[in-house]
């Protein structure tokens, strides 16, 4: 009996020890012995790259999404195209985590932080905020859990042909792209009666759809980039960009009526999405 559990004793030792010699080789090998993988479906989108070992914890890979719907979703748009009314339905239905450009930068001024003083004077005027504080800002939010989980909506994001190439330099991929089509005269309207409630974030139109007399109502107010003025400057810049963005993302671009009604409008998208899960 003793004879035999020495025996066996010494084959485990045998495996453990080729175990660990099988590691190390793995660990300490060059960068051409690792194999470099893409894999894309709904559920998952991981890209490893051959990297130089140097221990064996060393496995790193980019994990842009993975579970939840794993899209990535751009909707672009002048200023009061519509943006916001259709990304709260984009995300009920779809699950995606959106990200808002203006919302961000919004509050990191309200925040009183660096980067929110830094941009304030450009909101302020009208004008766009630079490409890198806004690059920075969106890249630490596609690092977040729910974004590499669930996939991600950007809204106001890319407007230069820089930052749609930072974008895709952070190894995000976007598999819809959804252009809303407005007139500047309409847009002009649009942003000039808009009016938003501080506490719960909805927005109203003067016209179109006013805010609930009373307290409601009393407590809403007016962005102070929401000017005749200021939306004159912000549809010009738009449109010294947009085009740009719209050929960088011509492959998976899919162009909106943004003047008919939100449902309808809304029934386009969501067709497109639809369509773009089962692929």
């Amino acid at each position: 009996a003793a004879s035999r559990q020495s025996a066996a004793m010494a084959r485990l030792l045998s495996a453990l020890v080729a175990l660990v010699m099988v590691a190390q080789t793995a660990a300490f090998a060059p960068s051409s012995w690792v194999s470099t993988r893409s894999t894309t479906k709904w559920g998952a989108r991981v890209q490893q790259a051959p990297q130089p070992r140097t221990g064996l914890a060393q496995n790193e890979c980019l994990v842009v999404m993975s579970a939840g719907s794993g899209m990535g979703i751009i909707i672009a748009g002048a200023p009061a195209s519509g943006k916001g009314t259709q990304c709260a339905r984009i995300t009920e239905d779809f699950g995606v985590v959106h990200l808002s450009t203006g919302d961000l930068l919004r509050a990191a001024v309200a925040a009183g932080s660096d980067l929110g003083k830094e941009a304030k004077g450009f909101m302020d005027s009208g004008k766009l905020v630079p490409d890198q504080l806004v690059i920075d800002l969106i890249a630490e939010k596609l690092k977040s859990d729910d974004c590499k989980t669930k996939g991600w909506l950007l809204d106001g994001f890319p407007r230069t042909a820089a930052q749609a190439q930072a974008l895709a330099d952070t190894g995000a991929k976007c598999d819809c792209f959804i252009s809303l089509n407005v007139p500047d005269s309409d847009l002009v309207d649009r942003v000039v009666g808009r009016r938003t409630d501080p506490e719960t974030g909805d927005i109203y139109h003067m016209t179109f759809n006013p805010p609930p007399e009373g307290e409601i109502a009393d407590r809403c107010t007016q962005r102070s980039d929401d000017t005749e003025e200021k939306v004159k400057v912000r549809l010009e810049q738009f449109h010294d960009n947009v085009n740009a963005v719209v050929d960088f993302y011509k492959d998976v671009k899919t162009e909106v009526d943004g003047t008919a009604k939100p449902d309808e409008v809304y029934t386009t998208i969501k067709s497109t999405l639809d369509a773009a899960t089962t692929k």
